[in-house]
């Protein structure tokens, strides 16, 4: 079975620092894969509120949605460990983008890379819509 790569952009504009819980860890005494994905979403809604952007807004029903995801693990992650996680827009297309991230260590120890394919979606009408030119014109200034 072919193993997942995720390509990193050159640059990433934004990094949010998030620190390892207790309850982040799992019975190896590592960081959770189930974790992990949740801290990637915490890092997400930062990146996109630096962005100027929401997963949600309650007054127009209008969100994303996540397509997919994908995780490349590098290292293991331990309680009391502070994780940089870096992100980038990237795929910029019709209906939304792919959110990048690289996750290491204050210290710059690997832990994982990873992509969430994000998606425009209004919750009223229950399908997709077009990712908003001006929602674009922000996330490729990231690029």
């Amino acid at each position: 079975m072919a193993r997942i790569k995720v390509a990193l952009p050159e640059s990433f504009p934004v990094t949010v620092e998030l620190p390892l819980r207790i309850t982040d860890l799992n019975y190896g005494a590592h960081l959770g894969n189930d974790a992990l994905v949740s801290l990637l979403h915490e890092a997400r809604v930062q990146f996109l509120q630096q962005m100027e952007l929401t997963e949600f807004d309650p007054a127009t029903k209008q969100g994303l949605i996540m397509a997919d995801l994908a995780v490349e693990y590098k290292g293991e992650g331990f309680y009391g460990d502070v994780l940089r996680v870096q992100m980038a827009a990237t795929d910029l297309h019709k209906y939304g983008f792919d959110v990048v991230y690289q996750v290491q260590t204050t210290t710059g120890r690997a832990i994982a890379r990873a992509k969430t394919g994000m998606l425009c979606f209004n919750y009223t009408a229950r399908k997709l819509t077009e990712l908003p030119a001006a929602a674009a014109a922000r996330l490729r200034g990231g690029e």
